[in-house]
């Protein structure tokens, strides 16, 4: 597990529990004794007891040493230059996971590309998992799911069997990018939600933007080549909920900063750990210009960021800056093939949890 934060620390944990050797590298010596000795993460995690069989370390080369199958828990914005030190102690066939939500901002990759391209790694090695996962909810032990997804069904399976213990169950996929994006998307959408939050107003403003923000994220994942299906599953509608209304969300908690005045600049220092959402809110935006899909909700996020709009302004334009009545749908049924109904949504999402479906899906373009 490369990678000591919140989520990787958490993710370690739950290999752990669920019977795997695991090795968690940690970019400060001191961190790393502390939780090989004192089963402790007190910076991410506090109040967490971690498993015995944990073990950490500040080495690459040691904590790479035989690894048949590498998670990547960095912010998303370093994981190039991560990558590059990471390289000469990989396995040969070692299958790369990565943990993490974002986009690069200079060459709007999503992640499994970028670790396409540095490693010239096969996409069949590559997986990606996502989901509503809270991590100090899941270091907690609470009961949740997430999606594992690789263009390659056996790599999911493999990665799937191994992220299962008796508190977090993993389901596959094959739709790379749907998955991806459903982790991207939701957390600009958070950071909307965080913003109202901020400014005061309440549960119907929020119901009306989480709506809306999930139809910005079928049209724009399905522009790519998602399946819709997948956002209206755990890693689109099951972590946007998850998202939008915790508290230990950190782009919930960086938009509600804004909401109440705070500049972005100040937001930033508050902020412990990577808030993917602020920084992926304008290669989201080009990537959706790109593709000619509107995203109202994420372009206003992004005037709230350069401050040339005021936050309690945000709320009433939910749909279009058109004074004409709107479709529900920001694209029509001919466009928007794979647009689904929320309460659609709402079964399959539950479908997933209750009768543990899977679904193959198809391999990504």
């Amino acid at each position: 597990m490369l990678g000591a934060g919140s989520w990787g620390t958490t993710f370690a944990k739950i290999l752990t529990d669920g019977g795997a050797d695991v090795v968690l590298w940690a970019r400060r010596p001191e961190l790393a004794r502390e939780i090989s000795e004192a089963r402790r993460n007190s910076d991410y995690l506090p109040g967490v007891n971690l498993p015995v069989g944990l073990r950490a370390t500040s080495r690459l080369d040691l904590a790479l040493a035989g690894a048949e199958m590498v998670f990547v828990s960095v912010p998303s914005q370093s994981l190039r230059e991560n990558l590059k030190q990471v390289e000469p102690y990989l396995a040969e066939n070692a299958i790369i996971v990565s943990l993490m939500k974002g986009v690069e901002r200079s060459t709007g990759m999503r992640m499994s590309t970028v670790i396409e391209e540095v490693l010239q790694t096969d996409p069949a090695r590559i997986a990606v998992i996502s989901g509503p996962n809270l991590a100090l909810e899941i270091a907690k032990e609470q009961p949740t799911g997430a999606v594992v997804s690789s263009s390659s069904l056996e790599t999911a399976q493999a990665v799937a069997k191994l992220a299962t213990n008796r508190y977090f169950r993993s389901y596959i996929n094959t739709d790379v990018i749907g998955t991806e994006f459903g982790g991207v998307l939701k957390n600009l959408i958070a950071v909307a939600i965080g913003i109202v939050d901020g400014v005061g107003y309440g549960e119907n403003t929020k119901a009306s933007i989480i709506t809306r923000g999930l139809v910005e994220m079928t049209d724009f994942a399905v522009a790519y080549g998602a399946q819709a299906e997948t956002l209206a599953g755990l890693a689109g509608l099951g972590d946007l909920i998850a998202t939008c209304q915790s508290p230990l969300s950190r782009n919930n908690t960086a938009g509600r900063l804004l909401g109440q005045g705070y500049s972005i600049n100040d937001v930033v220092k508050q902020m412990q750990q990577t808030t993917e959402g602020l920084a992926s809110v304008k290669p989201v935006l080009e990537l959706a210009r790109a593709k000619g899909v509107e995203m109202p909700i994420v372009e206003q996020v992004r005037q709230v960021l350069d401050g040339t709009l005021n936050p309690r302004d945000l709320a009433p334009h939910l749909t279009t800056d058109s004074g004409e009545p709107q479709g529900e749908r920001t694209l029509d049924d001919g466009q928007a093939h794979g647009g689904a109904s929320l309460w659609g949504a709402f079964q399959r999402t539950l479908d997933q949890l209750r009768h543990g479906r899977r679904s193959a899906g198809s391999p990504r373009p």
